[in-house]
C-alpha cells in the first residue's frame, strides 16, 4: 500500500457529471493543480496546500483527504453517496408499498 493512500477514495464528479475516484493524496494534489486558475479560490488553496504537506510528510494523509473533500462538497463535484442512494431508494419504495396497501 502506498504512503498516501487514502482509508477511503472520494468519488467526484468531472466532466458530464461522470464519477472520478480519488485514491491518493498525490491524485488529488494534481487534480488540484489542474483545476483552473479562474475558479480557485481559498478552499481550494487550502486542499492544494495541505496535499503538498502530506506529500512531504508534514501531516496526515486523511487530513488532506478532509481538506480535498471540503473543496469538493464547496465546488459542488462531491458525488453523493452511493450507498446512501440506494437506502433512501429502498426506503422510498418501502413507504409506497406501505401506501398502496391502505388505499
Amino acid at each position: 500500500m502506498k504512503l498516501d493512500c487514502f482509508q477511503h477514495p472520494v468519488t467526484i464528479l468531472v466532466g458530464l457529471g461522470f464519477p472520478a475516484e480519488i485514491r491518493s493524496v498525490r491524485e488529488a494534489y494534481a487534480w488540484l493543480h489542474e483545476w483552473p486558475p479562474s475558479k480557485r479560490n481559498a478552499k481550494h488553496a487550502v486542499a492544494l496546500n495541505a496535499c503538498k504537506a502530506a506529500l512531504a510528510g508534514e501531516i496526515d494523509v486523511e487530513t488532506a483527504r478532509r481538506t480535498f473533500v471540503a473543496f469538493a462538497q464547496r465546488a459542488n463535484l462531491l458525488a453523493p453517496d452511493a450507498e446512501a442512494i440506494v437506502a433512501g431508494s429502498e426506503a422510498g419504495a418501502r413507504a409506497q408499498i406501505g401506501n398502496s396497501k391502505t388505499m
